[in-house]
């Protein structure tokens, strides 16, 4: 039974050239939506869209990814992306554990559907979140 588990959340993605790959083995802790205002730079002014993934459910398995972290920022995240073309692959929070998966670079995106928009105080008037997902003006509590 676990090992269909694991094949039913099993996904794997990668950056544009190819060079960095992944591969996600549990089920995500979030589906969601993020519209924060540094999300929006890094998505070219869209919101985010990520999975939350177990630390244990994730790993490389091509090439590694370079990191950037803004120090003039308190708590900043550190962003993953492939050094040759500059996909920005994964994020990781300093107050968590779990990965911030983007959803563009899994191989099969039209798995997804956001459960969840945060941060959403901060949005576009041009950004949408489909009807029944719950929104949030920052992060949900807990």
């Amino acid at each position: 039974m676990a090992a269909e588990t694991t094949a039913q959340h099993s996904q794997t993605g990668g950056c544009y050239c190819g060079k960095v790959r992944y591969a996600i083995t549990e089920r995500p802790l979030v589906k969601g939506q993020c519209h924060c205002r540094a999300c929006q730079y890094m998505a070219g002014g869209a919101p985010q869209y990520f999975l939350l993934v177990p630390p244990t459910g994730f790993a490389w398995t091509r090439g590694r990814p370079a990191s950037y972290q803004r120090q003039d920022v308190p708590n900043s995240v550190t962003r993953q992306f492939c050094p040759e073309c500059g996909t920005q692959l994964v994020t990781r929070r300093q107050d968590n554990p779990a990965i911030v998966v983007k959803v563009g670079t899994l191989d099969d995106a039209s798995r997804f559907s956001p459960r969840v928009a945060i941060c959403h105080a901060q949005a576009q008037p041009f950004h949408h979140v489909p009807d029944g997902v719950p929104i949030f003006d920052d992060l949900p509590p807990g």
